[in-house]
């Protein structure tokens, strides 16, 4: 039985203590892990509830009532909410301008007063978190974020629901395991399981949400497995918590399509090639208008608002432009009304509108959050593909019918394809278009298209906290020394021809002043008659002693000696005197002939274990 240290949550495990003794060692070392990843999913559920009513009630009200402008059709399955009936009144075009910059300065203040790691998009904080900070994300952050975030996207910045939500289960796995003083590799997973169990909520996607807490937090084809199963249960227990509010069907309602050969897989790669410049469009704009606002001479709590401003006016320019067609206002907010006409309404939208609102988007994206705004960018993301692929489709079902029978079908796997090249994850992607579409018929031009999309695009990710493996995350860079310096042994430093100046217990400060001046070691050991360890000297003890002048003559080695320092032997590994130097603090060791004599034969540098590390990882340097 787990004894509870910090309260009733510790004691978890104790409610199963017959499972815990008949199930094998990799359960019963689980489970308690697990338990508390099914606490994370609750409270990522709970919070998406939380969330999607603020942003829907701010948008309502913001939008609706004051502008008049009700973004429609909502998708396919997203619940009405009766107490939030759609009232017409009359619809007040230049309000796009001046409703989205008070959201930006509500947003600016609220973020950059309180907790200005919410800033921007919560998915990529949450990576830096993982590789950088041991999963450290301060309890503030969730809350300001839902708030900001909610602000924002309610009054027409363009963003998404998924990078708030994320922080919420996030930011609450980090918090539970520091009320529980789990270690930090445990902080990791469950905050890395809060972000999935977010995702899996609030897009309907449980499978999704797990895969992709374990893919996006590298560039490369790489999952971080130990993230996977805990992953699992919090998104299973968010989306049952989210869906027993809001409905179990699909988040978007499409037609019935099917892929039909192996020919149609030739106008999908054109889609993959497509989906990779429009990601790399995508990445490139949006971290340009971030640089660009970084350098704008005024506080950072207004340049939301300026970008708000101007992503009004692009929505509002082209809304002029384009002869008052309220469709291409999809550009603001969610957007996701032009996703769902795209996939059901093939004969009503132009190619030239669906690509005018994928630029659009790009554009207003970049515009809100690269500013500093709060919300995702998963979201404007499906907006993007989802049109650019509408578009594609639309145009290869001119030239190709028998090819491209339902352009919807584009729609669909665009959604996949662009967020596989823009955020580099191109399997979770996969599963999380097709469970938020319901169209499980396209899986197999998906997976083509994701992949083919994930290989042609250019290294830079949307997530830029991102690091390219396993080996090069600060995360694990304490496993990789590990297993680099397991196989090097201390008697590798051993070398007859190598004197050891030693100290003894009676021997005077100025001889130990002498001694550690002559010797190449800031330490020394101290030895008796038969040569054997009686503890170690440290040239720091010994500067403090020097500065008591009345004292010298009085002070002996054996007064200065450190005696709880453990020694290394000739078989002791590497990574095993690392541990020893961090522990002791210090920067060289002595070396004994066995732990039972005691016989000093050596000592050991620091510096010289970094040496061994570098020449293993990097190889032998060129003197070319």
């Amino acid at each position: 039985m787990v004894k509870p240290i910090l309260g009733p949550a510790r004691h978890f495990v104790g409610w199963f203590p017959e499972v815990l003794r008949l199930g094998s060692p990799r359960i019963r070392g689980q489970v308690r892990l697990l338990g508390f990843a099914a606490l994370v999913g609750i409270v990522a559920g709970l919070g998406g509830i939380a969330f999607y009513i603020a942003t829907r009630v701010v948008e309502h009200y913001a939008l609706g009532v004051w502008a008049g402008y009700y973004p429609q059709p909502h998708p396919g399955g997203e619940p009405s909410f009766a107490w939030l009936a759609v009232v017409k009144h009359p619809f007040h075009p230049w309000l796009l301008l001046l409703i989205p910059t008070l959201g930006g300065i509500v947003s600016g203040l609220l973020v950059f007063t309180l907790a200005p790691e919410a800033e921007g998009h919560g998915t990529d904080a949450v990576i830096a978190a993982y590789h950088c900070r041991q999963g450290q994300i301060r309890p503030r952050v969730p809350l300001v974020k839902i708030v900001a975030s909610a602000v924002t996207l309610g009054t027409g910045g363009s963003g998404g629901r998924e990078g708030p939500i994320a922080q919420i289960g996030a930011g609450f796995g980090s918090l539970l395991a520091n009320l529980l003083r789990l270690r930090p590799v445990d902080r990791r997973i469950l905050m890395a399981a809060g972000m999935g169990a977010g995702i899996a909520a609030i897009f309907r996607a449980p499978l999704a949400g797990t895969i992709f807490a374990a893919e996006v937090l590298y560039r490369s084809p790489e999952f971080e497995p130990e993230v996977i199963i805990p992953a699992g249960i919090a998104s299973v227990v968010s989306y049952c918590i989210f869906g027993a509010y809001t409905g179990w069907q699909p988040l978007f309602t499409i037609p019935d399509l099917a892929f039909s050969g192996p020919l149609e897989l030739g106008p999908y790669l054109l889609l993959a090639l497509f989906m990779a410049l429009l990601a790399l469009l995508y990445t490139r704009s949006f971290y340009g208008c971030k640089r660009l606002f970084s350098r704008l001479p005024i506080r950072r709590h207004f340049r939301p608002a300026v970008g708000a401003f101007l992503t009004g006016l692009v929505g509002l320019s082209l809304y002029f432009l384009l002869g008052r067609q309220q469709s291409v206002l999809a550009v603001l907010a969610f957007g996701y009304s032009a996703i769902q006409d795209a996939m059901t309404k093939d004969a009503g939208v132009s190619a030239a509108l669906l690509l005018t609102v994928a630029l659009g988007k790009i554009l207003t994206t970049s515009l809100t959050i690269g500013s500093g705004g709060s919300g995702g960018v998963f979201g404007p993301s499906m907006v993007i593909g989802g049109c650019g692929g509408g578009a594609m489709g639309l145009i290869l079902h001119r030239l190709w019918p028998g090819l491209v029978p339902h352009p919807a079908s584009f729609v669909i796997v665009g959604m996949a394809g662009f967020f596989a090249a823009a955020a580099k994850t191109p399997f979770s992607t996969l599963i999380i278009v097709s469970e938020m579409t319901g169209g499980y018929s396209l899986l197999l031009p998906s997976l083509w298209v994701c992949t083919l999309a994930f290989i042609l695009s250019d290294e830079q990710s949307i997530y830029s906290s991102q690091v390219e493996s396993r080996s090069r995350s600060p995360a694990h860079q304490g496993t990789y020394v590990r297993e680099v310096l397991a196989g090097v042994q201390v008697n590798e430093f051993l070398s007859p021809q190598r004197t050891t100046t030693v100290l003894h217990p009676g021997d005077p400060l100025d001889t130990v002043l002498d001694r550690l001046d002559a010797a190449p070691h800031a330490i020394l050991p101290v030895v008796d008659g038969e040569n054997r360890l009686l503890g170690v000297v440290n040239l720091e003890e010994v500067h403090l002693a020097s500065n008591e002048p009345a004292l010298k003559p009085l002070i002996l080695a054996e007064d200065l000696m450190r005696t709880d320092v453990r020694p290394l032997t000739p078989d002791d590994t590497l990574d095993h005197a690392q541990e020893l130097f961090v522990e002791d603090d210090l920067l060289a060791l002595p070396v004994v002939d066995n732990l039972k004599q005691r016989v000093v034969i050596g000592m050991v540098h620091r510096h010289e274990i970094a040496s061994v590390y570098l020449r293993r990882v990097q190889g032998p340097v060129s003197t070319d």
